[in-house]
This record gives structure tokens, C-alpha cells and sequence, in this order.
């Protein structure tokens, strides 16, 4: 019998522009006027309830009016949306509405509408492009760069999804201002996750900042949008799919992303992020990465932030424990974690290696002193 070489080499050029700045419905409009997905007409904008009437439906008009075909397609605000039949929900209406391999996805919402839209785009029709239009600090700092697209399942968190990276993301920096405090609280996690791992400048800045950034002074808010787009795309160029630097992204999300399933998403992400991210200064300080100092400052900047270091009584540690099995770094059935290096850098234990194996014992210590 023959052997057939089925040969597919190809280059593919993701590259997008991430646009910053104010009101930016007019710029996102003007740019599908001008070309950006092509010939494409007709859109379906994916958003959650507690974006529609502030961004969706406004964003969605304008685009009409443009003679643009819009269809909008709504599912409940919160994690407990991100899922598999959320997702099925949405792609057959868009069915039911005629949308077929000429069409386009715009996400506009937070790190849950973009994440399961991009995978819904990804999927759709063998995959369509779409659009990242975040109105929140927490997308704009995570979710919606970077090309992860994942959803929930009761066992896990983002383990069923893709690589898809979208073609432009629009971070409107004015709409933080409608944000309520826990929101805006909860995206700052992550932002102080970046200076972290990457930043001891943008540490202090934050640490000095922090009441102009609450209050939306201008030159906070700029200052912590570039600096988070530019920590995050640094990494995501150098390691799109995740096969050894980008790994750095995922500190405090060993515990945080644990934290926040068995807090049946009670829990914000950022809130669950804060207590992972005490949870790993404490595991660093105690591996001597870091001092305790160091570690102390970490954590007292997040709770100036208002944001919870301690695990709620209510959460039960021992199943806490468990789930942290869940992790996507596990490997081999070992937990493994990404460790801070003082303030502003990550451990790097070997060539392209930044999670550490973590024997449970040490994990459970850590876990019962929070």
C-alpha cells in the first residue's frame, strides 16, 4: 500500500491592533467601513445582560445605521453562563438567523462574553473573525488579549476551549467609569498580577497611584492600560500557545481559579485572583524567593485595593485542595506553580520552565494558613 505525504506548510500572520482611548463605538464603526474584517456585512454582537443597554445596543445601532445587518445575541450576565450550552444556545439562534460563513463576531463585555465568543467564533462555521470590545479593567488587562478562548464545566475552569486570536480589541478606557467598585476593584488583580510578574515600576506606581487610578484620574488609567497590554502582549508574542513562557500569566491562578469554582463563582475572578495571589507570596516567601517583606507588600496592596486576601469561611479547604487538580499546569497528576521572584519578576527553574512542582502537603499548608 502507498503512503501519501498530505503536505499543509503554511504562515499565518495573526497580528491585530489593540486601540486604546475614549468612546471608541465611532472608531470601531469607521474601521468596518474602512475594511477592516473585508467585505463583511453582517455581525452578530455577542454581549451579556449587564453590558446591553450601557454598550451593545448602542454599539449595535450605530452599525445599522451604517447599513450593516446586526443581530444581537444576550445570555446572563456571570461565570455561571460561561458554558458549553450558553455557547450552543447562542450558535443555534445565530443558525436560526441565517448567519453562515459570512459573518462576523463582535464581543462586547467582559473576560466571560469575550471568552466564550471568541471560542464561539472559532468554531462557527469552521471559524469566523471576530472583534474584542471590553468595557470592563478586567478584560482589558486579560481576557480579551491574547487569543484564549475557553469555557466552563463543572469540573473545570477553561480547560474546553481554543487558541483564536480576534482581529482588533477595542479598550474604551471612559467606560471604567460606569463600573461599579467591585468591579473595578476585581480587574485591578490582575493588573497588579502583571506588575508581579513583570513590572517592579508599574508595582510602585500602583502602590503610589492607587486613589487615581479608583478615581479614573487620566494619566492613571492610560498608564495602567499600556503598561498591562504591553506586559501581556510581550508574552503572548513570544509564546502564543502556551508551551512554556506564557505560563508566567497564570500567577495566583493555581489557588484564585480553584478558589473561585468552589466559591460557586460567589467569588469575582479578581476577588478569587487577590486570595490565589496571597496564597503564592506566602508559597514564594516560604521557598525563600521572596522575603516576607516582599510578600507582605504584595498583599497589602490588594487589600488597599479592597480586595480579600483570606479564604472565605464558607469554602470548604479540604474540597479546595482537590480542585486544585483541576489546574491546567498539573502534569502528571503533580501540581505545579508559578512562583513570584521579589517584586517584578517570575522564577524561571529551568530553560523555558516557569511552574514549579508542588508536593500537596505544602499546598495544603499554605491554603490552612489563609
Amino acid at each position: 500500500m502507498s503512503v501519501f505525504n498530505v503536505e499543509l506548510k503554511k504562515v499565518v500572520d495573526d497580528s491585530y491592533d489593540i486601540e486604546m482611548g475614549y468612546r471608541l463605538e465611532d472608531q470601531l464603526v469607521e474601521d468596518l467601513e474602512t475594511g477592516l474584517l473585508g467585505k463583511i456585512r453582517k455581525f452578530a454582537v455577542i454581549t451579556d445582560s449587564n453590558v446591553l443597554d450601557l454598550y451593545a445596543k448602542p454599539i449595535s445601532e450605530k452599525l445599522s445605521k451604517a447599513g450593516f445587518k446586526v443581530e444581537l445575541f444576550v445570555f446572563p450576565a456571570g461565570e455561571k453562563s460561561k458554558t458549553r450550552q450558553t455557547k450552543a444556545k447562542i450558535e443555534d439562534a445565530m443558525l436560526e438567523k441565517g448567519f453562515r460563513r459570512d459573518c462576523a463576531v463582535i464581543a462586547i463585555g467582559g473576560g466571560v462574553v469575550t471568552d466564550l465568543a471568541g471560542f464561539l467564533a472559532g468554531t462557527y462555521g469552521r471559524g469566523v473573525p471576530f472583534i474584542n470590545y471590553p468595557p470592563t479593567l478586567l478584560a482589558a488587562a486579560d481576557a480579551s488579549v491574547g487569543g484564549k478562548t475557553a469555557v466552563d464545566t463543572p469540573l473545570a475552569t477553561n480547560l474546553i476551549g481554543l487558541f483564536n486570536q480576534p482581529r482588533k480589541v477595542y479598550i474604551d478606557i471612559a467606560a471604567w467609569k460606569t463600573l461599579p467598585k467591585r468591579q473595578m476593584a476585581s480587574g485591578m488583580a490582575e493588573t497588579i498580577k502583571h506588575a508581579c510578574l513583570a513590572s517592579r515600576e508599574m508595582f510602585e506606581f500602583i502602590e503610589e497611584n492607587l486613589d487615581d487610578i479608583m478615581s479614573f484620574q487620566k494619566f492613571a488609567c492610560e498608564y495602567i492600560a499600556e503598561n498591562n497590554c504591553k506586559i501581556k502582549y510581550d508574552v503572548v508574542m513570544k509564546d502564543e500557545r502556551e508551551s512554556g513562557l506564557r505560563e508566567v500569566l497564570n500567577l495566583g491562578h493555581t489557588v484564585g481559579r480553584a478558589i473561585e469554582t468552589v466559591s460557586d463563582y460567589r467569588l469575582l475572578h479578581g476577588e478569587a485572583l487577590s486570595i490565589g495571589m496571597a496564597a503564592m507570596v506566602l508559597l514564594s516567601a516560604r521557598l525563600g524567593y521572596m522575603s516576607e517583606e516582599e510578600a507582605e507588600r504584595v498583599t497589602k496592596l490588594y487589600e488597599r485595593v479592597g480586595l480579600p486576601t483570606r479564604i472565605p469561611d464558607y469554602i470548604d479547604r479540604e474540597a479546595l485542595v482537590k480542585k486544585l487538580y483541576t489546574d491546567k499546569k498539573v502534569r502528571d497528576g503533580k501540581l505545579r506553580f508559578v512562583i513570584e521572584k521579589g517584586i517584578g519578576d517570575v522564577v524561571e527553574f529551568a530553560p523555558n520552565v516557569y511552574a514549579k512542582p508542588i508536593e500537596e502537603s505544602l499546598a495544603r499548608e499554605i491554603i490552612m494558613e489563609l
